[in-house]
């Protein structure tokens, strides 16, 4: 199979960066499911034969820290696991990956659906990917670096940052500061963990050789 014909879904545009320095098509969902399931549907009408999951993760297995790789064996989509398919990215890690609805933004609800569910990572995109793949007849992966661990409650800045193109709306989130100057140094914290993701996402990436 041609690499080319390999579409990832990001949130970010940080995100698409990295795919696209290794030669993946991509499209930007801008962190919300509606956004993921317009982007996935854009690269199947490329013409793209497999979809994968890419960028950052909230974690819910207290193992896992910032910058440590997700590659599912499953994605847990409303009460279903899905298998992936390991050969797309080389390998796959035995994991499953928890498809979220809505933001999962305390450390107290991490846990209860660690409990609940088992998986090692949540995201907002992979539902709607692992939907569209379902739809076409596509190969499905997910390749996810841990953000925000299972301890971190997310500062509020963080849950209005994004907007629809998948770029930090610094505006935003100077506004929710200055309302709430005290979440400052979990915001720096989150920065570092996503650096950390982001890192690891690129090594993770190193061509665009995937079978």
């Amino acid at each position: 199979m041609a690499s080319d014909r390999i579409g990832f879904v990001v949130g970010l545009r940080a995100e698409a960066r990295i795919a696209r320095r290794a030669g993946w098509p991509v499209g930007i969902g801008g962190g919300t499911a509606s956004g993921a399931d317009r982007a996935a549907r854009e690269l199947v009408a490329q013409g793209v034969i497999a979809l994968v999951s890419f960028g950052l993760a909230g974690g819910l297995d207290p193992a896992l820290r910032a910058g440590d790789l997700v590659i599912p064996s499953h994605v847990l989509l409303a009460g279903s696991l899905l298998p992936t398919d390991p050969a797309l990215l080389g390998r796959a890690d035995g994991s499953t990956l928890l498809c979220g609805e809505t933001e999962v933004a305390s450390a107290a609800e991490k846990r209860h659906l660690f409990e609940m569910t088992g998986a090692g990572a949540v995201d907002l995109e992979s539902g709607a990917v692992a939907r569209v793949a379902l739809q076409h007849g596509l190969r499905l992966a997910a390749l996810r670096a841990i953000c925000d661990p299972a301890t971190r409650d997310l500062p509020p800045a963080a849950l209005v940052a994004l907007d629809a193109r998948g770029a930090i709306g610094l505006l935003r989130v100077l506004r929710s500061l200055v309302a709430r100057p005290a979440q400052l140094p979990a915001l720096l914290g989150l920065a570092r963990d996503a650096a950390a993701a982001r890192r690891s996402l690129v090594r993770a990436t190193p061509s665009s050789r995937v079978g």
